[in-house]
């Protein structure tokens, strides 16, 4: 997201199964330390065992210390073949795609702002994904539930 003190990346960590967002994190720089982040706060949040865990190529994703943490936590490691963005499209926008995660927070959130600080976007960016999309945003593929309504209903507990 772009702020008038410049960049502010974020990683986000999905549960494919409720949609929920387990874990992010944002900074001003898009290093391997951003993408770890999101990662460890997703585990602190939710941990479970023999997860699979789905990136791009990305070299934040494949550096030695993202790859380790995955060991470390017994994940298994999936990420998408070269030049294949469809692997993706649950979290990233593409033109042929615009129902990813990304797409959504752009177009009901960022698009509609201009932030002055990386503060501000993050306060806001915190809402947006602790307030809104876990907790009250209906998607279609859990029954127009949210994604806390979907867990709390025990469905996630059943499939898992």
């Amino acid at each position: 997201m772009w702020t008038r003190e410049g960049w502010l990346y974020l990683a986000v960590v999905l549960d494919l199964f409720s949609r929920k967002v387990v874990g992010w994190a944002m900074d001003k720089t898009m290093e391997r330390g951003l993408v770890m982040n999101a990662l460890q706060m997703a585990l602190a949040r939710k941990p479970q065992q023999g997860l699979l865990h789905h990136s791009d190529r990305g070299s934040q994703y494949a550096s030695n210390d993202y790859q380790q943490l995955l060991r470390d936590n017994k994940i298994i490691c999936s990420m998408s073949r070269k030049g294949n963005c469809y692997d993706n499209a649950c979290m990233e926008s593409f033109p042929a795609c615009r129902t990813g995660w990304f797409a959504t927070l752009k177009q009901e959130l960022v698009c509609h702002r201009q932030y002055q600080t990386r503060q501000e976007a993050k306060q806001n960016i915190f809402e947006y994904i602790q307030v809104w999309y876990n907790r009250k945003r209906r998607h279609s593929s859990l029954g127009y539930l949210s994604p806390e309504q979907f867990e709390n209903k025990g469905q996630y507990q059943m499939a898992a």
